[in-house]
């Protein structure tokens, strides 16, 4: 799962690769929103922690992890 993330009053988004569910990064998020002084916690792929003052995050982006084709992609007509 890819997560970008938007923090507020910074020019480049942030872009984790992490094993959460969709549904367990925005409750995550919820759950920071929910406390004055919460912080949202993201952990990458490789154990690593991502943590953003919740009240500063503008926006999150979750997708999904893609099947990569391969070969050529040849199409026939």
């Amino acid at each position: 799962m890819q997560v970008r993330i938007g923090v507020q009053n910074v020019p480049k988004e942030l872009v984790v690769d992490t094993g959460q569910s969709g549904d367990e990064v925005q409750a995550a998020l919820a759950d920071a929103l929910s406390d004055p002084h919460g912080v949202f916690v993201l952990v990458d792929r490789r154990a690593g922690r991502v943590v953003i003052p919740a009240d500063r995050v503008g926006y999150l982006e979750i997708t999904e992890d893609e099947q990569r084709s391969v070969g050529f992609g040849t199409q026939y007509t």
